[in-house]
């Protein structure tokens, strides 16, 4: 029994290197530098908070080791953009690389066009020939410059609300426009793992196409509501659970979303050889799905530029178009069906977890602000449906062995019931969960 614990023991410590005990260092030491400069307004539930943080980034760190760069970059971007301000948000204007690059807004845009740029060279190297390797690369390295970007322009808004005012200041994932940000790079960084797990780039054309969309919205979103303004927390938002609740939630939205792309990439494998148009059912849908959006949020937003729409359809004609006639090229670039059917299960599990855990601390945060664990509002319904689709979808593959063609069109279904649940409920239902009005 001794010998097999020092064994463990000794196994554990020989993975870890020199770097991953300086990444713990410099963690700890950012840790406890920003106790010793806001410890005394934590209240008692975010000093726990900040303790299980420290631990979990140490963690994540050591798992999946590109953490570690991506960490210390975004930390040291961050505590340069916050240094320049001095305490004047005026001085965004004034500051090259504030208002260029470091500002919350600017390092958001970059994100976006960083995130186009990758979708558009994940789609290069699957019509790329020889060079399709070296375009999904590039695309790879250009999801991670997006993600840290994401992650600069999410920290140093944080603290351009506490400059705000002492009552406005809150971690940004509070409205719309905020879990748009968070949605497309933990989407994209799930995907990331993934690509590096399996050792194939090829997915990440799908992937991207749903983090490209959720761009696009934000950028629409962006035009017609000033939605990237910091606006103080409604009184129901102003509680620490909102820290743990949303991230959950949204860990739960991109896996599912991850899950479903994967799906349809599957359901385009499989259908490659298809010679009869009106049997390639997955594109006509995509077709159908991009198609709706536009006349969906146009009727919604009356002040939507039509122009911007105008160019949205004809980005989403072509993808369609290249999807339909390109089929066959695609498959073959894909990686087999028994890793999309890996990929694709495990995404759903990770999401499903998630999920319930956030839904599980909504019902907390509910009983502490309305004095009920449930309500039955439309956004807790359509969070019950969610769950109840995927721990469906989980049971028949444990104990049925779902595999294959019936789910994946599972998975891509569940796309839509989880579309609804996030964005629908806000568009065409109301209730107390009302906070990112369209």
């Amino acid at each position: 029994m001794n010998t097999t614990t020092l064994t463990l023991h000794d196994s554990w410590r020989s993975r870890r290197d020199a770097f991953d005990w300086v990444f713990a260092a410099l963690v700890v030491a950012g840790g406890l530098f920003a106790f010793a400069r806001h410890g005394a307004s934590m209240d008692y539930y975010e000093k726990p908070i900040l303790v299980a943080a420290l631990a979990a980034m140490v963690g994540l760190g050591w798992f999946w080791r590109p953490l570690r760069v991506l960490a210390i970059v975004v930390a040291a971007a961050s505590l340069l953009a916050i240094s320049s301000y001095q305490g004047d948000l005026g001085r965004a204007e004034t500051v090259f690389w504030l208002k260029y690059f470091l500002s919350s807004q600017s390092a958001i845009l970059w994100m976006s066009v960083l995130f186009f740029m990758s979708t558009t060279f994940y789609w290069l190297g699957l019509f790329g020939g020889k060079q399709g390797d070296a375009m999904e690369l590039i695309g790879s390295r250009i999801a991670w410059a997006a993600i840290t970007m994401a992650l600069i322009g999410t920290m140093v808004r944080w603290y351009e609300s506490h400059q705000l005012g002492p009552d406005i200041g809150h971690i940004p994932v509070s409205n719309l426009y905020e879990v748009f940000v968070l949605f497309s790079w933990l989407t994209a960084a799930f995907y990331l793992y993934f690509e590096e797990r399996y050792a194939t780039r090829t997915m990440g054309a799908f992937v991207m196409l749903i983090v490209s969309a959720a761009i696009g919205f934000l950028l629409w979103y962006t035009l017609v509501r000033d939605a990237q303004e910091i606006q103080p927390l409604v009184p129901a938002l102003q509680s620490w659970w909102m820290k743990l609740h949303v991230p959950a939630n949204f860990i739960g939205y991109g896996t599912f979303s991850l899950a479903a792309m994967v799906a349809f990439a599957y359901l385009i494998k499989e259908q490659a050889s298809e010679t009869r148009w009106y049997k390639l059912t997955p594109i006509w849908l995509l077709g159908v799905a991009l198609c709706f959006v536009p006349v969906a949020f146009r009727q919604r937003v009356q002040e939507a530029g039509g122009s911007y729409w105008l160019g949205y359809a004809a980005i989403a004609t072509l993808i369609a178009g290249g999807i339909l006639f390109g089929r066959k090229r695609i498959a073959a670039r894909l990686p087999s069906n028994e890793v999309l059917d890996d990929v694709m299960y495990k995404s759903i599990a990770v999401g499903f977890a998630f999920f319930t855990i956030a839904t599980v601390l909504g019902a907390l945060w509910a009983a502490d602000a309305w004095g009920g664990y449930w309500s039955w509002d439309p956004k807790e319904t359509w969070a019950l449906i969610v769950w109840l689709n995927y721990a469906a979808w989980l049971h028949m593959r444990l104990v049925k062995g779902l595999r294959g063609t019936v789910a994946a069109w599972w998975a891509l279904i569940g796309l839509a019931v989880t579309t609804f649940a996030f964005l629908g409920v806000n568009m065409f239902l109301s209730g107390l969960h009302s906070y990112g009005t369209l």
